[in-house]
């Protein structure tokens, strides 16, 4: 076999699960070094090669399509576990924001950009929850189930993947919003607490006394989300690896 075709066909298993670690904030987030993450890209694509049929090398133009369809499957795949990190970071972003937490933002070392204290903090936990109830074993079979109904080839686009794409910014909102609602609940009794006292009370000086009550209150609200943390991402994992799959498979 020519030597540039023994590259092709390296380069096409390689497609799909390169995609998937580099897109995936679990096993190949920014915080992981490169050569981890080639390493982890690497063993994955060579557990795939006995469930992998490749097709015969064809031209160049055909054979950057059919890496490019492999490219976008695996970064598809990949979205189910984002979609969740992003949920998290959303009502971290809305607890802290209710918190004033938000003038101590810090830089993210998984996504790079600039994310509260909360933020942080509930993409760490999502991050462990998903390793806990093994998240990422159906992960993996979800690689490997995915080359069996979309085996590789050029592929065309359906419709169904701009629904898909509704779908999963409907469950970042939605999971987002779950986490952040307790807090905003008890800083909005807070705040109307607070109003009550101006009105009774105007000699009281509440613009000194209300940050520190928000903030307690707002921890108290945080230590009680977090016991239930892990099972409300637990009913989500299943929603969004359906939902990976759905998207994936528009580009049949």
């Amino acid at each position: 076999m020519h030597e540039l075709d023994v590259l092709a066909r390296l380069g096409l298993v390689l497609a799909r699960p390169a995609a998937l670690i580099l897109a995936s904030p679990v096993m190949g987030g920014m915080y992981s070094p490169v050569t981890v993450r080639i390493g982890l890209a690497v063993i994955l694509a060579l557990t795939q090669v006995t469930v992998v049929t490749l097709p015969p090398v064809p031209d160049l133009p055909t054979l950057v399509t059919v890496m490019v369809h492999e490219v976008i499957i695996g970064t598809a795949l990949a979205m189910s576990v984002r979609v969740l990190i992003a949920a998290a970071e959303l009502g971290g972003q809305l607890s802290g924001t209710q918190m004033m937490l938000s003038y101590g933002s810090m830089v993210d070392p998984q996504s790079g950009v600039r994310n509260g204290v909360l933020a942080t903090l509930y993409a760490n936990l999502t991050i462990f929850v998903f390793f806990l109830i093994n998240g990422h074993h159906a992960l993996l079979r979800m690689v490997s189930e995915s080359y069996r109904t979309l085996p590789m080839g050029t592929g065309s686009v359906s419709g169904s993947a701009v629904t898909s794409i509704i779908e999963m910014l409907g469950v970042v909102f939605v999971l987002g919003l779950r986490l952040a609602a307790p807090l905003i609940v008890v800083l909005l009794i807070v705040e109307f607490a607070s109003g009550l006292l101006t009105r009774s009370a105007p000699s009281l000086d509440l613009m000194s006394l209300s940050t520190p009550v928000r903030l307690l209150a707002g921890l108290t609200a945080v230590s009680a989300v977090i016991p239930v943390f892990p099972g409300l991402v637990q009913r989500f994992v299943t929603v969004t690896t359906e939902l990976g799959l759905q998207l994936a498979g528009a580009f049949r």
